[in-house]
Formats: structure tokens, sequence, C-alpha cells
């Protein structure tokens, strides 16, 4: 289907250093978290990529294949207002060559981004790393890509479909699928969440529609602490609203991903009653950040995660018979 879009819209996928990547995980929560996507004009999937340490992204796509790509921070894209694209798709997962998928990614991420050439260790001591360049890599094959033109969520968004029956009618035709509930707990906060509409002025919100697909887009919000809630703004068209599980991600980065920085809050969506929407935050849940510090701040940072990667990617070649 790639090959089919329009040049510019190609060009996102080819040019954007960040993703925010949507998998569904058991119990029905979508889980979004920022990764590079790895594309060339034509190809048939944009591919993303998960460390062996930490293969969440690619277990939970594995046992569910409807998955979201958001391309909405164009931060380091070189392109001039860019449109905002969510992809739908279904996944692949790899893990098929673990020795081919390091190779592949050491070339493709200098390629990609030349500037993390520092951050590097060398190459004597990367088998010590092996949790993180060890990849399991991911083919999304696209099956309905949304496009709002100029970023803008305010519009109706351009539809673009394997499925010519989709374009014609305006919507998907996929039944509709059973969604979780929203769980109706009380709200759990954590600080970090203060540096949203901030920090953070705009995240990423994600659910799941009605057909099953992940649907993630970037909106304005509001942090009500007096309510325990973040309030979502922008008033975007073309969402499948409706109260359930929904996962807010943050993360912004250098133009040359020389640093980066993530976390996300998962918890219910509710309508307000003015017809508004916020999440009622539940789960705080950090990313593996290398944030504008030290190395040395970095390591320390990371210190506690890195030990529980190496031991995950441990398990996870054993399992493999490697």
């Amino acid at each position: 289907m790639t090959a089919s879009l329009p040049p510019e819209i190609q060009s996102v996928f080819d040019r954007f250093i960040t993703t925010e990547y949507t998998t569904v995980a058991r119990g029905g929560q979508p889980i979004t978290w920022p990764v590079t996507p790895y594309y060339r004009p034509g190809d048939p999937c944009i591919d993303v990529t998960t460390g062996l340490g930490y293969p969440k992204k690619a277990n939970d796509a594995r046992a569910n294949p409807k998955v979201a790509l958001l391309f909405s921070d164009p931060t380091g894209c070189g392109t001039d207002e860019p449109p905002q694209v969510l992809v739908q798709g279904t996944a692949d997962v790899d893990d098929r060559d673990l020795d081919a998928n390091r190779e592949r990614y050491e070339r493709e991420a200098l390629e990609k981004l030349p500037a993390t050439a520092d951050q590097l260790p060398p190459k004597p001591l990367r088998r010590l790393f092996a949790w993180y360049f060890t990849r399991i890599y991911v083919h999304v094959r696209p099956e309905r890509v949304y496009v709002w033109h100029g970023g803008d969520v305010s519009r109706e968004p351009e539809l673009f479909d394997a499925r010519m029956e989709e374009v014609r009618s305006g919507h998907d035709e996929e039944p509709d699928a059973e969604l979780a509930p929203a769980t109706g707990a009380g709200p759990a906060w954590d600080p970090r969440l203060d540096e949203l509409g901030e920090r953070y002025p705009q995240a990423v919100v994600s659910l799941v529609a009605p057909d099953g697909f992940p649907f993630s887009v970037r909106v304005p919000i509001r942090v009500d602490r007096g309510a325990s809630r973040v309030r979502l703004g922008g008033a975007p068209v073309g969402v499948p609203w409706q109260p359930g599980l929904a996962c807010l991600t943050a993360h912004d980065h250098s133009p040359d991903f020389a640093w980066q920085r993530n976390f996300q809050v998962r918890g219910d969506l509710v309508q307000e009653d003015d017809g508004s929407w916020s999440i009622v935050p539940q789960r705080f849940v950090g990313g593996f950040e290398l944030p504008p510090a030290s190395t040395l701040r970095r390591y320390r940072i990371n210190a506690s995660k890195v030990m529980r990667f190496r031991k995950v990617a441990k398990a996870e070649l054993r399992k493999r018979g490697r």
C-alpha cells in the first residue's frame, strides 16, 4: 500500500526521527512508546525495533498484530509543516535471525542518526550491551492511513486505505471488537505528570477503536491537578472517542537525537459534562531515557533498568537455545 501513497506521505515515514508506536496488551490496554522508524519510499512495510532486553513491544504485537504508528513530532525531520499521519497496520514480528538484525540495526541506526555515534560504546565492548544492540524488528504493513494536512487535527483527515470499500464509504468496514471498559478506579498521581502542559504542551493520546486497531492523535493538554485529570484539547476530528482504557505519551528529543526523554501514563478516558475528554491517570511508566546530561548521569539514571534489561535478554536467549 505504501507505494501508492503520495510522495509527501512516504517522505514522512522516511524522514521522521520518531514515530509513536502503539500496541494493545492483554486486557485491552493500549501502550504507546516513541521509536525510530525505518522506511525507504516504496517499501511494503514501515519497520520499528525493540531491544532484546525489553521485548514487550514485540511480544504484544505477536499476540495482537493490530498496531498503529503516529507520525506527529517533526523535530529534526527537515520538513516545513508536515502532516500528522496515523498508520493502522498489521505487525510481523521478526526475530528469526538475531545476528542479522543486530548488524542491520547498527548500520541503519547510524545512517539515520549519525549524531548518536558518539554515544555508542566501542565495538569491543558492545557485547556487554547485547540487551540493546540485539534487536527484534517489527514490520508494520499499513492497512489504513489517516492524514491531517498541516498537522491540523481540527480538520477532517484524508483517508488512504488498502480496502477500497472503506475509501468509498468513508469509514472502516471491520466488525466491532469487544473493547476493555474503563476501570473506574481512583486516580494515581506521579510528580512527573506536572511536566504535562509545561514542558510538554502537547502529548499523544491512544485508545482502541471499535474495530480493534489502536488509534492515536497528538493534542494540546492541560493538567488539572485539583481534579486529578489531564484535560485533552484541540477538538480533533476523525477520532473514535469512547470511554475506556487509554495511554497518554509525552516525549521530546533534540533535532539530531543526541538526547531524548519520554514517559507515559495509563488510565481511563472519560467524557466530561461539557463534552470534552480527559484522562484519569492510574499508572505512570517511565521510559528508557537519555536526557540532556553528562554520560555519567545518564548511566546513573538508567543503572537499575540496564540490570533488568540484561537479565531479560539472557532469559530471551535461553528461550531461543542461545
